[in-house]
């Protein structure tokens, strides 16, 4: 007999080689029918695999992340089963689940083009398939008998995947005809897949490299139910009106240019005043927190990021090197700007009673993003972080790292994003040579930032692999208004740069110590946050934030000079608004000033000019009534005033 120990404590004795699918129906059948994968031990195994020793055991159904990993997975390798049925010859890439649903990139050879209008039959296969109730079915081999399988098959980009592997035993997965090699865990049988999408058609570059054969990457999702497909169906719906690329192009925030650069955004006059809001507003909160502002260069000595370690590990995502006139000199455009802090901070001796010193930028930086990875303002090659750098000791790290967190929470008040997760950002833990730093010091610094997170009382899930490759992190994952995860917001604990740079203090014992360094950015880049803030709010921000508080719309040019004296009169009291004297009727500017998302729409006419008031409307709730210009203002900075309160003082 084995004891298996429940996530609430309950421990059981099950007989020795007992699986997952046997203990969820002792549980209950109906668990039995929804459990989809099962952690052993921090492992995930398949619901049909033995358990042979005592264990810790948590059963995942479709409500969880390791739930949905098992379907979508399995489901990637029946696409790939189907792909194989209709266009024989195929070869395959890689095949993973994703955040939404899965991909396999695949080669079809002999000049085949694969288009959406192919998806349909694949579908239909694919559901054909899944009707057969084939098991997924788990074998062992070694390296040499797995390199012999995918040889005799001409699987030259699985041969080349199994040759970069460690000896030893190598696991493959199989349903029906067709045969992966696979770590697992998959579904216990292909029936459980009964609703299907295939969403796209993109290509991908074998292992990210442009020099190497595109392939075919066919973008997929499925369902254990057919009405979480209509659900689903409806999202993309909404998420088509709220897409940030639309948005941003009708209102008019940001454009790119072939002529700059592909992945190179251009903010226009509302998107810049919509920035500026955004970073105006963390200043503010910032300098309650004790931050100062610091301005650095674009570019440094390519020597800078050698010393970090990022020129090791992005070098290649960076742009290359910049030559000088100056023989052996080079330069790199700036990819973080961590570096440029550490050599801040080191400007001048430091003691322990100036820390903890925080130094905040909206600094710009560039990175090398492959041209078919880059999206709208989600994926750009130019980005400003609102970046921050605490240099503190050990005494106030936890203090500081929950401050930072405290300054998240104000952001997601202000912006209204209710639903989040905090991930904790772990180590790999088989993996530990991809890391810099001593093992004393990660230990040190993971567990500050679990205390950390426990004592604020954050709802957590851990994921090992996730850390940067100097120090753990705290990523905040927040759901949309249509139920989309995005990741915004991270807290970052490091000894590892203070220790590169030779940053120093001196304490109270009047040694040299090494300071600890805490990276944060609430917002992450300015880019995608905008991106994700457009979708959520579907382009009608705030008022405290949105670019254009009120448009002026005379109803005939004879009012032009009358809607130019309320212009004036507002933004000489702070409120943001806009003259709309196009030779338009004055229903064609409501519409389309809706359409725009301006909170507050003024009418002048004959009767306003004459009494010196305006008529206003306010965005989506119709007529407001008469006011005078005065009244307006003050009920516009009232609004602001009353918005801004409520969440600094959260």
């Amino acid at each position: 007999m084995i004891k298996i120990t429940f996530p609430d404590g309950t421990v059981k004795e099950f007989e020795d080689g007992i699986s997952g699918i046997e203990i969820a129906k002792s549980i209950s059948s109906r668990l039995a029918k929804e459990v989809l994968s099962i952690t052993v031990n921090d492992q995930l195994y398949d619901l049909t695999r033995a358990i042979n020793e005592d264990a810790s055991i948590k059963l995942h159904t479709w409500n969880d992340e390791e739930g949905k990993h098992a379907f979508w997975h399995s489901s990637a390798h029946l696409m790939a089963e189907a792909l194989e049925v209709l266009y024989p010859g195929v070869k395959f890439g890689i095949g993973p689940a994703i955040e939404m649903g899965f991909y396999y990139d695949v080669d079809l050879g002999n000049g085949t083009v694969l288009t959406d209008k192919d998806l349909p039959k694949i579908e239909q296969k694919m559901l054909e398939l899944a009707r057969s109730k084939n098991e997924y079915k788990r074998t062992d081999v070694t390296k040499e008998e797995a390199l012999q399988f995918f040889g005799e098959r001409n699987e030259e980009y699985k041969v080349e995947l199994i040759n970069e592997l460690e000896d030893g035993t190598i696991s493959f997965y199989q349903q029906g005809g067709f045969t992966d090699l696979c770590r697992g865990p998959h579904l216990p049988n292909t029936s459980y897949i009964k609703a299907i999408k295939l969403n796209s058609v993109a290509g991908a570059y074998w292992r990210g490299d442009e020099k190497r054969p595109q392939l075919t990457r066919v973008y997929g999702i499925t369902f254990p139910k057919k009405k979480y497909l209509d659900e689903y169906e409806v999202m993309m719906e909404e998420a088509k009106k709220r897409d940030h690329r639309k948005l941003g192009k009708e209102m008019e925030l940001f454009t790119f240019s072939q002529n700059v650069g592909q992945g190179m955004p251009i903010w226009l006059p509302k998107g810049a005043q919509l920035r500026e809001s955004l970073e105006s507003f963390l200043k503010r909160v910032q300098k309650k927190f004790g931050y100062e502002q610091i301005i650095t260069p674009h570019i440094g000595n390519i020597n800078l990021y050698k010393t970090s370690g990022h020129y090791d590990k992005y070098g290649e995502d960076s742009f290359q090197a910049i030559q000088t006139p100056q023989e052996g000199e080079e330069y790199l455009l700036k990819p973080m700007n961590c570096p440029h802090h550490c050599e801040a901070y080191k400007f001048k001796p430091r003691s322990y009673k100036d820390l903890p010193v925080r130094f905040a930028e909206f600094g710009t930086v560039y990175r090398y993003e492959q041209s078919g990875e880059l999206h709208g303002l989600t994926r750009v090659r130019s980005f400003t972080q609102d970046d921050a750098h605490l240099f503190c000791t050990p005494d106030q790290l936890k203090d500081e790292f929950k401050k930072v967190i405290d300054i998240i929470f104000i952001i997601f008040k202000a912006l209204n994003f209710t639903e989040y997760v905090a991930q904790v950002s772990l180590r790999d833990k088989e993996n530990h040579a991809k890391y810099i730093g001593a093992e004393e010091n990660w230990d040190k610094a993971e567990k500050a930032i679990i205390e950390a997170a426990e004592e604020k009382g954050l709802n957590t899930v851990v994921e090992y692999g996730e850390a940067a490759f100097y120090g753990p992190k705290l990523d905040f994952m927040i759901k949309d208004a249509i139920g989309r995860k995005w990741q915004l917001g991270t807290i970052q604990v490091d000894y590892n740069l203070p220790e590169r740079f030779e940053l120093e203090y001196v304490g109270s014992d009047n040694q040299k110590h090494r300071p600890i360094m805490i990276h944060r950015a609430p917002f992450g880049s300015m880019e995608r946050f905008v991106a994700v803030l457009l979708e959520h709010t579907g382009g009608k921000f705030p008022l405290w934030l949105t670019p254009e508080q009120a448009v002026i719309m005379p109803i005939s040019e004879k009012y032009n000079d009358y809607a130019k004296k309320v212009l004036n009169s507002l933004n000489n009291s702070d409120i943001r608004a806009v003259l709309d004297d196009r030779n338009e009727k004055i229903g064609r500017k409501i519409r389309d000033n809706e359409l725009k998302k301006t909170p507050y729409l003024i009418i002048v006419g004959e009767k306003e000019a004459t009494e010196n008031t305006v008529s206003v409307r306010k965005q989506g709730e119709g007529d407001m009534g008469s006011m005078t210009i005065t009244e307006f203002s003050e009920f516009i900075n009232k609004e602001v005033e009353g918005q801004l309160s409520s969440i600094e003082n959260y």
